[in-house]
């Protein structure tokens, strides 16, 4: 009888110290627009000549916006195929001028991110949106982490250059990330970036359909497009993801990184 009072006691006292503990926020749900499920955006980094060649008509077929990000020292040798991307409404985001990256990758080895200040990234990135706008007459609002690195200096004197991204851009893009973005937690400054190079068809759509389960946004960051190589997302395998996202039943909503980022922006101050 003493040992069932006592138990009755102990569970009395749980009972009491739970109604203590705060409440559970619960995070309100997320809708995409139009009814849409998921969000997808597709981006391609370095301003590589097969963008140009092999991506846009690609994407012209299918009416899709991408994003490029580019490093304008190499649009030169396809000025004018930029220029008409750019007025055909592809977004063009700010990949740094000069692509500085670890000096363990020997060939950054003199432009590297360890001997890097934040006031010398700082002219990097505002250069290279200087030189975009003058180039194409547009001027870059998403930036993409070169290498996905996001500091500057070394040791104790390591500093993160993301708040220079999010003072300048309304979102900053990672790479080889692992995940979907959550758009109602997000930080717009380090977006998740899940690399499409070598990604077949299925690959794309597991990742989406993954990310379909909690509503997220998936940014594809690649580099080249055409055959299968390094470096490169295959353009079989594009074409085939295309096609599933035109379909109204799959409830993609297939968008550039800026658009889906002003979105989610807006849904997130309306709250």
């Amino acid at each position: 009888m003493l040992l069932k009072c006592v138990t009755m006691l102990v569970f009395a006292g749980l009972l009491a110290s739970l109604d203590r503990l705060p409440a559970q926020e619960t995070q309100p749900t997320f809708h995409w627009p139009a009814g849409k499920r998921v969000a997808v955006s597709f981006s391609f980094d370095d301003a590589r000549a097969s963008q140009i060649d092999v991506g846009v008509p690609l994407f012209d077929k299918y009416g899709a916006k991408v994003t490029f990000f580019v490093n304008p020292p190499n649009m030169a040798p396809r000025l004018e195929g930029w220029k008409k991307a750019a007025a055909k409404g592809y977004e063009i985001g700010n990949h740094s001028r000069s692509h500085p990256c670890t000096g363990n990758f020997t060939w950054s080895r003199k432009n590297d991110l360890e001997d890097y200040t934040l006031a010398k990234m700082a002219e990097e990135m505002d250069s290279a949106s200087a030189e975009t706008e003058r180039m194409l007459g547009v001027k870059p609002v998403t930036f993409a982490y070169p290498c996905g690195q996001k500091f500057v200096g070394r040791g104790v004197e390591t500093k993160s250059y993301v708040p220079l991204v999010a003072q300048r851009f309304i979102a900053g893009r990672g790479f080889r990330d692992e995940a979907a973005n959550a758009p109602a937690f997000c930080d717009a400054a380090q977006l998740l970036g899940v690399d499409s190079d070598d990604m077949s068809f299925e690959d794309m759509k597991q990742a989406v359909l993954a990310a379909e389960k909690d509503g997220g946004w998936v940014v594809f960051a690649g580099h080249e497009i055409g055959s299968p190589a390094y470096q490169t997302t295959g353009t079989a395998a594009l074409e085939q993801f295309l096609k599933f996202a035109k379909d109204p039943a799959n409830g993609i909503w297939l968008d550039t990184v800026a658009s889906v980022a002003r979105y989610v922006q807006a849904q997130r101050a309306s709250r």
